[in-house]
């Protein structure tokens, strides 16, 4: 059974999703040395914001295959190394939007009208409301650096409270701002306009500091700046100073650049709110995350595509069906094969040669090699893994196929001879429909096949199978292909336990026969 690891705590629907799938083996509050030294272990690793999971860790990883993180961001996970080493990371970037976008909206109104103040001053038995005069939002400029699920979100809560909402992001379409009624401006623009400005960004080399004393100082002494997205996006030195040289109104933070943080010069100013971390922190928001990220871990484990691989590029939905076609051919031609392979050529015909194949590429090469390799292939590192093992991998398109809308066709070249493996698609079901030379129609269920070369002649079917029923073994169905009447033939019989050697070598002694080959799907 797959095993587990949770390093970071996650609600317990996340957990019951992987219970019955793999083991799960909870253990939070890790040590970095105490994750290296057990995590080479586990298949999976989950982890919240709190685990950094750096090339270290991953290269301790031995059976990695996939990391989740429960939630968005993904700053403390190392991608460049897990791509490296062909492992998927997804993440769970939905489940905590509304969350995220609420917490926004009410660090906003805290600082618009002074609720933290108000509040510790009242408990402390000060009653004062001369100082404690806010802004409302209403007629306020929202800039909103990043419009993406969760800056899209806060857009729309900001219009219900009647606020012009202007944004910078630069990936983002005209007709999609116009939709959210955003009016899309440069940066600087943006810093100079607003009254209220939100970071919703990735922390990435490109965004660090992204709002530093240069931008600080474009800002209106009235404005007011939210960071609910990731630490580090701010200089928080530099709002310190801007809010002491009354160049800033205020400022809310619920993330830092070094969590978790308990001591800050932040802390120390009435006019900066402060939370630890809490924009994902509601009840549905944790359930939502924990469910995404078990759902996408359990996908990449079972073989299926996360909808939420960070390090792997989208997929058509249309392709994922030959995608597991690709990875049974794979996986026949490299145990129907012999030799060193020097070429391999995969040929697209019919309407897939339309698509961009690279994931059903990698759904084939990742089948050739999984029988004799460590390296996990997929369609992040499959061109790397190619390379690396020199590789020659030729691609053809053919826009019409005969007797086949669509047709996938993977030939093995080795110093043994060449191995060729065909596969279509009909009513959603994989089938294989040419073996070398000989076309038929099968369907490569889990199971054990059993391929046979041979010579067409009386009786020679019925010795095959006395063979197998001598040695208990059950045929479940049978498929013949034949080049010529008393000719070339193929055999392929689909048991329901497999043979031993010793057998095989029954079969082979029979007259006529060329070859055996028994096979797993």
């Amino acid at each position: 059974m797959m095993r587990i690891l949770v390093a970071d705590p996650i609600a317990e629907q996340g957990i019951q999703a992987l219970h019955g799938c793999a083991q799960v083996d909870i253990r939070t509050g890790l040590s970095q040395a105490q994750l290296r030294a057990i995590v080479g272990d586990y298949d999976a690793l989950i982890v919240r914001s709190q685990t950094r999971v750096g090339a270290d860790v991953i290269e301790s990883g031995k059976r990695l295959k996939v990391i989740g993180r429960a939630g968005a961001g993904i700053d403390n996970i190392d991608i460049d190394a897990a791509t490296r080493k062909g492992i998927v990371v997804v993440n769970a970037p939905a489940g905590n939007v509304v969350a995220a976008a609420e917490h926004t909206m009410a660090l906003m109104l805290a600082l618009a009208r002074n609720i933290t103040k108000a509040d510790s001053e009242l408990k402390s038995g000060i009653w004062r409301r001369e100082e404690l005069i806010g802004t409302e939002l209403r007629g306020k400029t929202l800039g909103i650096i990043g419009i993406g699920n969760v800056g899209s979100e806060v857009a729309r809560r900001a219009q219900a409270f009647e606020m012009r909402v202007i944004a910078d992001d630069a990936f983002v379409s005209e007709e999609h701002a116009r939709n959210l009624k955003v009016e899309l401006v440069s940066l600087d623009r943006l810093l100079s306009e607003s009254d209220f400005i939100t970071l919703h960004v990735p922390l990435t080399p490109a965004t660090e500091r992204l709002i530093g004393d240069k931008e600080l100082a474009r800002l209106k002494p009235t404005a007011r700046i939210i960071n609910c997205a990731r630490g580090g996006l701010i200089d928080e030195e530099g709002v310190i100073r801007a809010i002491d040289n009354g160049r800033l109104a205020g400022a809310a933070f619920d993330v830092f650049a070094n969590e978790p943080v308990t001591q800050s010069h932040l802390f120390k100013e009435d006019r900066i709110i402060v939370t630890p971390h809490l924009g994902a922190s509601t009840v549905e928001a944790q359930a939502s995350v924990a469910k995404d990220v078990a759902e996408g871990v359990l996908a990449v484990l079972q073989g299926r595509y996360s909808r939420y691989a960070v390090n792997a590029p989208q997929v058509a939905p249309e392709l994922v069906p030959f995608m597991r076609l690709a990875a049974d051919m794979g996986s026949l031609a490299s145990q129907l094969m012999e030799g060193q392979v020097s070429a391999i050529r995969i040929t697209y015909c019919g309407g897939l040669a339309d698509y961009d194949c690279t994931p059903v590429k990698a759904a084939l090469i990742a089948g050739l090699l999984q029988r004799v390799s460590e390296e996990q292939v997929n369609t992040v590192n499959v061109g790397f893994i190619a390379a690396q093992r020199g590789l020659k991998i030729g691609e053809e398109r053919e826009a019409v196929c005969q007797n086949y809308s669509n047709l996938l066709t993977l030939e093995v070249d080795t110093n043994a001879g060449a191995t060729t493996v065909s596969g279509a698609l009909r009513d959603n079901e994989n089938h294989i429909v040419r073996v070398n030379d000989f076309w038929m129609d099968i369907v490569p269920t889990e199971g054990y096949l059993l391929f046979c070369e041979h010579l067409d002649q009386p009786g020679l079917v019925g010795a095959v199978g006395n063979l197998i029923g001598q040695a208990d073994r059950n045929i479940s169905s049978m498929h013949l292909s034949r080049l010529q009447p008393r000719g070339k033939a193929l055999m392929i019989l689909a048991l329901d336990e497999p043979l031993g050697e010793e057998q095989l070598q029954q079969i082979l002694t029979l007259p006529g026969v060329n070859s055996v080959k028994a096979v797993r799907i």
